[in-house]
């Protein structure tokens, strides 16, 4: 039997398709680009595929012109400092009237799967209804919820899971 490397591939994805376990609320794949003009992918990433996330840390992911917003736990509620981020990323974003904005919705590894995906949900919705309010129009911001699939930081301790309880935003 002669196995060609097209075949060999296909079947090789044929047996990966279903490996993973997790999920997204809405899929997406946008790729943006970092403060040094780097592309990634906004799409949620899999333990398997851990080792590709090589060099995107959270400082990295930091440099585009809208800041991220971060949650205390268990809550979707604006702390003072997220709501000043979210007028200056207001103020960018009325600069900028052909832009829009994606909010990724993101959780700490604490809680169940299910419970991490409605918080993101929750998080990216309290956002962007602030936004709305500050006077962006709601057709110029979509919302994903990634739950705890997106970790900024692999760590299991307070630091690390202050920085993935975010809001993260790109650029579209």
């Amino acid at each position: 039997m002669k196995i060609t490397v097209n075949g060999m591939v296909i079947l090789a994805l044929m047996m990966t398709a279903g490996c993973s376990s997790k999920s997204v609320v809405k899929s997406t794949d946008v790729k943006s680009t970092d403060g040094n003009g780097s592309q990634y992918s906004s799409t949620p990433i899999s333990s398997s595929q851990e080792v590709l996330r090589t060099g995107y840390g959270f400082d990295k992911w930091q440099n585009g012109p809208l800041g991220d917003v971060f949650f205390d736990f268990d809550s979707a509620n604006l702390s003072n400092d997220a709501q000043e981020q979210l007028k200056q990323n207001s103020a960018w974003l009325g600069s900028n009237p052909t832009k829009k904005a994606l909010i990724e919705g993101h959780c700490d590894s604490r809680g169940t799967s299910e419970y991490n995906l409605a918080l993101g949900e929750r998080r990216a919705a309290s956002a962007k209804k602030f936004l709305v309010t500050l006077g962006v129009k709601p057709n110029r911001i979509e919302s994903v919820s990634f739950g705890s699939e997106k970790p900024f930081d692999l760590g299991q301790n307070d630091e690390a899971w202050a920085k993935n309880r975010r809001d993260h935003f790109i650029v579209k």
